[in-house]
Formats: structure tokens, C-alpha cells, sequence
């Protein structure tokens, strides 16, 4: 009977020093804000927005260019022979399939250069993360729009500190001027 209390004491006091030494503190980060606020997310940011604004400047003069098309058709339409106005349609038709593929195509485009611009910031993000984690002693951190926690205190949250050593690194990374 004394080995068995002499056991579960020393059990007891190792799982108590376990206990200890162990992290068992918990942080939340709004990884929506890091992107938005730290300067390589604003970079990234004005990247998407500058290949955006393009591609609608583009599908804007090709819209333009099928609006005096179909104005010339319909001004045309009682003057021009059967030919000249089945050229003049196929012209439209052919202008409105190459804006949809246009469309279709930037999109395509934006969606891709966007998932990359993500795994980027993804790539440089998390190392910043754990480094912050393991500084200050967290066993978990979550991500407070995708993990499905519905309350977290501000208390917690460690977003500010992720976008200051982020940007701090990202600085740290760019060669100098």
C-alpha cells in the first residue's frame, strides 16, 4: 500500500511540473486585419486593385467598341444591303463572345493571382506567428473568422503585436534603396 501512495504522489507531482512547464495559454489573431493593415498586405492589396483596375479599363473599351457597333447596326440597318448587315452582325456577335471570354478570362486571371498573393502573405505570416506564439507562451492560436469561435476577448487577441513584427520582418527582408 505505501508503494502504491509513494507512486501516485510522485505521479501527482510530475503531472503537476508537467502542468507547469507546459504552455496553457490561448490567443486569437484576425488574420483578415493582418492582411489589410501590415505593409505587405497593403502591397499586395494595391498589386490586385492596379490588375483589376487594367482588366476593367479593358473590358471597358471593348464594351464601348460593341456600343457604337450595335448603334451602327441599328443606324444602319434599313440602308445596308442583306450582306453588309450579316457582316455588321457577325462583327457584333463575334465582339460580344470575345468580351464574355475576356471577362471570364480576367476573372480567372484575378482569382489565381489573388490565391498567390495569399500563399505569399500566408508563407511570410505564419513563421511570424509562431515566433510571437512561442515568445510569449501560447499553446494555441486561433485564427478569430475561420476557427468557428463565436466570443474571444479582445484581451486575448495578439493581432496588433502579429502586424508590428510582420511588418517589422517584411522590412527586415526588402533590400535597401
Amino acid at each position: 500500500m505505501k508503494k502504491f501512495g509513494f507512486a501516485l504522489v510522485s505521479l501527482l507531482v510530475t503531472a503537476s511540473v508537467f502542468a507547469q512547464t507546459a504552455p496553457s495559454r490561448v490567443a486569437v489573431i484576425d488574420v483578415r486585419k493582418v492582411l489589410l493593415e501590415s505593409t505587405a498586405g497593403k502591397a499586395s492589396f494595391e498589386r490586385l486593385s492596379k490588375m483589376q483596375a487594367d482588366r476593367a479599363a479593358q473590358a471597358q473599351k471593348m464594351n464601348e467598341e460593341l456600343g457604337g457597333l450595335e448603334s451602327e447596326l441599328k443606324q444602319k440597318q434599313m440602308s445596308l444591303s442583306q450582306e453588309k448587315l450579316a457582316e455588321l452582325n457577325k462583327q457584333f456577335t463575334d465582339k460580344k463572345v470575345a468580351l464574355t471570354r475576356y471577362a471570364q478570362d480576367a476573372e480567372r486571371e484575378l482569382g489565381e493571382a489573388r490565391d498567390r498573393e495569399l500563399s505569399n502573405l500566408e508563407k511570410q505570416i505564419i513563421p511570424v506567428i509562431n515566433e510571437v506564439g512561442k515568445e510569449m507562451g501560447f499553446a494555441l492560436i486561433f485564427n478569430r473568422q475561420e476557427s468557428g469561435l463565436v466570443y474571444a476577448s479582445d484581451a486575448i487577441d495578439i493581432t496588433s503585436v502579429v502586424i508590428q513584427r510582420f511588418n517589422g520582418a517584411s522590412t527586415a527582408k526588402a533590400p535597401a534603396k
